[in-house]
């Protein structure tokens, strides 16, 4: 059985291909921002398309079609991202990882120009706006650049700069203790992200790819830290933890003998 494509994600896929076609092989000047709205409303539908199928089967009509017609996982990722004897290797890229974000955040948090003023963030956002020999800037998507000049010209550097330097300490933070392991390397790659897009390279790439394997082997990844302890009591959305399980035949039970009383 394959899992149901809604036809307004068939519409929304065909106008960002469209849309893509017009842009790099005629003269037509779509902007950036359209190609970004465009995915992001078929990201943000195919999640609630999911989650509306997840509800409808917890309450007990029929259960969300399975694809079951794509290619099987090759085992080794079962074991890299899911098996607790990877969990020593996670540690050492974890801490790694943390390390060069509490070290690069650690600068910023005593930094005047980074907590007081914002200049360190106003002059970066400038150079990356307007910088370059002919005043182009360093980014390459005309969306981002929209984005960055927006915030620059209502000054909101003053209160991001902080923001940014108080994220990567606890990023770092976080990753060297293993609380939360998943979620602190996913706000990273954002960074690591926002940095790119910007025209920064530096340590970013690897930096990033290297957030990206962590997120994956999320389950076992913060095992030797908190996350031994975190997950089996928060557990996830989809799976939550003793903490936050509710019983739900119980529940039903305390219903009905409600009712009777």
């Amino acid at each position: 059985m394959t899992a149901q494509i809604r036809p307004v994600h068939v519409v929304l896929v065909a106008a960002i291909i469209g849309l893509m076609s017009l842009r790099y092989f005629t003269n037509v000047d779509v902007p950036g921002w359209l190609f970004f709205g465009l995915g992001a409303a078929v990201i943000i539908g195919a999640i609630a398309n999911s989650y509306y199928d997840y509800r409808k089967a917890q309450e007990g009509e029929a259960p969300a079609p399975v694809s079951t017609d794509v290619v099987e996982d090759p085992k080794f990722t079962s074991f890299l991202f899911g098996d607790l004897r990877t969990a020593p290797m996670w540690l050492i890229a974890r801490v790694y990882l943390g390390i060069q974000w509490l070290d690069a955040g650690w600068g910023k948090v005593t930094s005047e120009a980074w907590m007081d003023t914002g200049v360190a963030v106003q002059g970066y956002w400038t150079n990356a706006t307007e910088g370059g020999p002919e005043g182009a800037g360093t980014i390459s998507y005309d969306w981002y650049h929209g984005f960055l000049s927006f915030m620059l010209e209502r000054e909101w550097f003053t209160w991001m700069a902080p923001v940014i330097a108080v994220s990567e300490v606890l990023v770092g933070v976080a990753l060297i203790l293993g609380v939360l392991t998943g979620v602190a390397a996913f706000g990273g790659l954002m960074m690591n992200v926002s940095f790119m897009l910007a025209g920064t390279a530096s340590t970013n790439p690897v930096l990033g790819a290297l957030a990206i394997l962590i997120i994956l082997g999320w389950k076992v990844a913060g095992h030797w830290g908190f996350d031994r302890f975190l997950l089996p009591a928060l557990g996830a959305p989809w799976s939550p933890g003793y903490l936050l399980r509710r019983d739900k035949a119980e529940a039903a039970r305390n219903k009905q003998q409600t009712a009777a009383s």
